[in-house]
């Protein structure tokens, strides 16, 4: 299965993930460009920026929005 496939079914069980978290999963070190390309597809994926924890700066962490049914 390719990283795409495995990023968007983690996403769509209502899961966030970040860059960490892709790399221990799913071996996947761009899930940036992963994330591009799901979007490209047109999948609304938001991302949310954190404070690091050990460190200054930040960290993405990707969050797919559900559509909702009207």
């Amino acid at each position: 299965m390719n990283n795409q496939i495995l990023v968007l079914t983690h996403l769509k069980q209502g899961k966030t993930i970040s860059q960490v978290e892709a790399i221990n999963l799913f071996h996947c070190y761009r899930l940036s460009a992963v994330i591009l390309c799901l979007r490209k597809q047109g999948h609304k994926i938001v991302t949310h920026h954190h404070q690091n924890l050990n460190s200054k700066g930040t960290h993405a962490r990707y969050e797919l929005i559900k559509k909702v049914a009207v």
